[in-house]
């Protein structure tokens, strides 16, 4: 190894390469599959809407020259084919100015996505997908040896990922200081998982080793990463199986499984060269690129740096518009109880105390209460993701959720298919209603008594009955 070939990591560079581009198929899939609904010209929040009101330069995207929901169609449905191209390894037959152009396109593609998104595209994995497959660009190909600095830049961003996301717990909710957050957490996650009954019961002290093991990866074993090895693979592999462990507790789109691409970054090939055509570092213009990019990273991860040692450390924080180096951390403070949004209606033309309600069943929030959750990652609901957010405030919910009934009053397809169940096929319902209410687990002798994982009570009233005023699409209201 030297200051820029590295030929022992080109098992890591496989894994950074095929998994990004793994990531990115999945997420380039979710936005052709969701978007006309969340975001098209008809949708919750239509993106040209969105553009009115803002410039290239604080939204830097290519539907700001040119919007129609078939071009959005077409960049997705373009940057799910030209990823599935690199997972079947196309980039290690073409040149390697060819490899470079391919990722530049991906993340072009996806920052343009990002960057209309809006509340949808508000999480922590989408700017973490954006900086990882920036540092892609750079990662070369088979025709040349794996470059240092960009693998140095994936330790560094995996880095920031586990740091940040361990002072963020550190310095917020009390119950991580005192080893109790996940006595709640598997309960009340955003979005549970298959599993997450079976962890939400497991024993008070086994919590406890869960908390302590969390803190000891995201705040110790960080600083592993920049030993030598073999430290440095010991360090990510305790960051792999981490993971693992979260992604069979829990639905965090590919939240982990693309910090264990990263974490995979680190792995070293047995030999003592590696499987690689060639341990030159490229053409002069390859190595100044990567340079350029590695300076680039260098002056921006001035802003992340200093919001990791602020008090005020801000969770999920984009310091540029092109979201090349960002902070990161999730459940600074966590829930205590569950409260959930249900989504009901009805066709009957006169509202009575003997009105009955049918309920609208999404594909991955909590709903029925005999209903087991569904595993959905690294795929991302990302409507049930903000019904979870609309429960904890109707802040939340503000500019989405009125559209979203509207459109189940009109039976509009692309809403009705991101819902697991319709209870109105063949006609629209006269009225549509959202009530809050408290989820818990329920017990063991409860599961095996009323067959269900959920106990709900009703709150209240989250949105009164509302209706269209006419026909179409028009404005809808409480009726009188």
């Amino acid at each position: 190894m030297d200051w820029f070939g590295a030929p022992e990591y080109q098992l890591g560079r496989l894994v950074l390469e095929r998994g990004i581009a793994a990531v990115y198929l999945i997420a380039f899939l979710t936005a052709a599959q969701q978007f006309r609904a969340l975001l098209g010209a008809h949708g919750m929040l239509p993106i040209p809407r969105y553009l009115a009101t803002r410039t290239f330069r604080q939204a830097p995207s290519i539907f700001y020259w040119h919007y129609s929901d078939r071009f959005f169609a077409a960049v997705a449905w373009a940057g799910a084919a030209l990823a599935t191209a690199i997972v079947a390894g196309a980039t290690s037959v073409v040149p390697l100015w060819a490899t470079m152009v391919a990722w530049l396109l991906l993340w072009v593609a996806y920052l343009s996505i990002v960057n209309v998104g809006q509340q949808w595209y508000a999480f922590g994995w989408e700017s973490l997908l954006c900086e990882a497959g920036f540092l892609a660009i750079f990662l070369g190909n088979d025709r040349v040896a794996p470059p240092l600095l960009v693998l140095w830049l994936a330790r560094w961003l995996l880095f920031r990922v586990e740091f940040g996301a361990g002072l963020i717990k550190l310095r917020g909710d009390r119950c991580w200081r005192d080893l109790t957050c996940l006595d709640y957490h598997h309960e009340t996650q955003p979005m549970p998982g298959p599993a997450s009954w079976f962890f939400h019961h497991l024993p008070a002290p086994l919590h406890r080793v869960e908390v302590a093991g969390n803190h000891f990866t995201q705040l110790v074993v960080p600083f592993g990463l920049f030993a030598p090895q073999p430290v440095a693979a010991i360090a990510a592999t305790i960051m792999i199986l981490t993971q693992l462990w979260l992604v069979a507790s829990g639905n965090f789109a590919w939240l982990n499984w693309l910090t264990i691409v990263l974490a995979g970054s680190v792995l070293v090939w047995p030999g003592p060269a590696g499987p690689v055509a060639s341990a030159d570092p490229g053409p002069p213009w390859f190595v100044a690129a990567v340079v350029a990019a590695t300076a680039v990273v260098a002056v921006l991860s001035i802003w992340p740096v200093a919001n990791m040692v602020s008090p005020r450390q801000r969770m999920n924080a984009s310091f540029n518009s092109l979201r090349l180096v960002n902070s990161y951390g999730a459940f600074g403070s966590v829930g205590r109880t569950r409260d959930e949004v249900i989504v009901e209606g009805t066709a009957e033309a006169t509202l009575t105390e003997h009105t009955v309600w049918h309920e609208y069943e999404f594909k991955g929030k909590p709903g029925a209460p005999g209903r087991l959750p569904r595993q959905w990652a690294p795929y991302h609901l990302r409507l049930d993701w903000l019904m979870w957010f609309a429960a904890l405030s109707p802040s939340y919910a503000q500019g989405w959720f009125e559209p979203f009934l509207t459109r189940l009053l009109t039976n509009d397809p692309a809403t009705l298919r991101l819902l697991r169940h319709n209870p109105f096929p063949h006609t629209p319902p006269r009225y549509v209603r959202a009530q809050l209410y408290r989820y818990r687990f329920t017990t063991a002798a409860e599961l095996r008594r009323d067959h269900a994982w959920w106990h709900r009570t009703l709150i209240s009233p989250y949105v009164a009955p509302v209706t269209l005023r006419g026909e179409g699409r028009s404005p809808f209201t409480a009726p009188e």
